[in-house]
């Protein structure tokens, strides 16, 4: 595959949006068009109508094991069907999540086993990983009141406790520690800082791929 493939991570409320933004700026300063645009859980057809199910709120508890198939379901047809074949024709693929969300969100968040999380893992998508994640860190009680903030409720998941984002929180750092490729942004600090750092990581990232 000729193409690159970089993930934008993080709580609820980290910045994500504003990451991905200053990555598409500095991507086409470099000349590079070709990209491709995708979102965890969905960015397919049948993903999408997964990702309404993990999203909402509805009577039916939805069980950690299912939550995390479900999630690996919507993340097999999107690697299939979306960003694979827009490696291959040289495009630059941003993935707002990705499978470090499940590593966090349903291993360290709701306490299933790592060990399992990564053999599904293993088992749906081989060694395919992004070639690049940028992980937005910020403190669960700034980025749930961010969320707040933008006035629109809190889905399934934005309604967990303080207490789960602080494991999710936890859980990516500890990730981040001991893989080179994620490069931790401290997104609480002044928005043109977190833009400098973004675009600074980017950069490097550009450079060492020649």
């Amino acid at each position: 595959m000729t193409g690159r493939f970089i993930v934008v991570e993080g709580i609820e409320g980290a910045g994500k949006s504003t990451c991905i933004s200053v990555i598409e700026e500095v991507l086409k300063e470099h000349g590079i068009r070709n990209i491709e645009y995708t979102r965890e859980p969905g960015g397919t057809a049948i993903a999408e109508k997964l990702r309404t199910i993990l999203l909402e709120k509805g009577d039916e508890k939805v069980s950690d094991e299912t939550e995390l198939l479900l999630m690996y379901a919507s993340r097999v047809q999107l690697v299939d069907n979306r960003i694979r074949p827009a490696l291959e024709k040289d495009c630059y693929v941003i993935g707002d999540r990705h499978d470090l969300s499940s590593v966090a969100y349903q291993g360290g968040g709701r306490g299933i086993s790592l060990d399992l999380i990564k053999g599904l893992k293993k088992m749906v998508l081989g060694d395919f990983k992004p070639d690049l994640t940028v992980l937005m860190d910020v403190t669960p009680e700034i980025g749930l009141s961010r969320v707040d903030n933008r006035g629109q409720g809190r889905d399934r998941f934005e309604s967990e406790k303080l207490e789960f984002f602080t494991r999710v929180r936890n859980c990516y750092l500890s990730e981040a520690s001991s893989d080179p490729s994620i490069k931790v942004i401290d997104a609480t600090q002044p928005l043109e800082q977190v833009k400098q750092s973004v675009r600074t990581v980017l950069e490097d990232f550009l450079c060492s791929r020649g």
